[in-house]
């Protein structure tokens, strides 16, 4: 045997750490937590961080701090660094079809279609940035010399239980609809297969996305959750992710600072294209009255 093949047999693999990504850098759970993750049969697949309710607290305070940068963006900013994490996604390709094939128990084939679904969807969203002001906004007719101007703008700070079953396709579609229309995000990953979205985490670092703007957590849904639905400075709240019994619960919780809430849905194709349903649900219209004027003694008006 040869020197150099004995040293390739004597390498050990160097395993990926998983991390949170909260404010736009890569922290371990505060509580040093972490859990097992296994794929469809079993099989273990890595370690993941175990969020606190503090580590909660910590992502809605980097989500608050991210807002007025990201909402006070222009749209088409916005939709560039939208397009931006598609470009990411497409070169990493490769590393997203493993995960989502060992989260989901997809064929290689398959979870290659998911990942090309959701790369399309970043790019989908990304055009709708700078043109649902026009579809949600607009003049409005009043009895009066005035101009009543209603324009979209952003909730605030939004919480989203990603999907459990779609680790990847489903997260997307619950993110990407959040931050196109200015709003940031405190996600917390599927319980069973919370990989891809850690990984999506790296992605996100390096696609001149604003630290903040997305945070991502994983562990216990029900124990992360909770906090958030109950916390004065979140804004709204979208329950995908939730069971019948935990959605409910959080609902409650939620009322206290009248967050709005987007109830658990029942999407079963992910893959079919998005309306704007999940934009519109957290944006608030904001209508302005301004009066027209006269031009000259003749009273007209412009």
């Amino acid at each position: 045997m040869s020197e150099k093949t004995e040293k390739t047999d004597l390498r050990l693999s160097v395993f990926k750490t998983y991390k949170l990504y909260v404010g736009g850098k890569f922290p371990r759970s505060e509580s040093g937590r972490v859990y097992e993750v296994t794929d469809s049969k079993g099989k273990w697949l890595a370690n993941a961080p175990q969020s606190s309710r503090k580590d909660a607290r910590d992502a809605v305070v980097a989500a608050r701090k991210a807002f007025g940068g990201w909402s006070g963006a222009t749209a088409y900013n916005r939709g560039q660094i939208l397009y931006r994490i598609a470009e990411m996604l497409e070169g990493r390709k490769e590393q997203f079809v493993r995960e989502v094939a060992d989260a989901e128990g997809l064929s290689k084939a398959k979870a290659a279609a998911v990942v090309d679904a959701a790369i399309d969807r970043w790019v989908w969203y990304a055009g709708w940035t700078d043109k649902i002001a026009q579809v949600v906004g607009g003049g409005n007719p009043v009895a009066g010399p005035f101009f009543n101007l209603s324009s979209p703008e952003p909730t605030g700070v939004v919480a989203v239980l990603a999907p459990q079953e779609s680790s990847f396709l489903g997260l997307v579609s619950v993110i990407a609809p959040v931050i196109a229309t200015g709003n940031t995000a405190v996600v917390v990953a599927s319980e069973k297969a919370p990989l891809p979205a850690l990984s999506l985490g790296e992605v996100l670092a390096t696609s001149d996305l604003p630290g903040g703007v997305v945070n991502v957590l994983s562990g216990r849904t029900a124990e992360i959750a909770a906090p958030l639905a109950a916390h004065q400075d979140v804004n709204a709240i979208d329950l995908a992710g939730a069971g019948e019994e935990l959605a409910k619960e959080l609902e409650i919780a939620a009322a206290d600072n009248l967050k709005r809430v987007l109830r658990p849905q029942d999407v079963d194709n992910w893959p079919a294209a998005p309306g704007t349903e999940r934009m519109t649900a957290f944006l608030e219209t904001k209508t302005v009255w301004h009066p027209t004027g006269s031009l000259g003694a003749s009273g007209s008006s412009y």
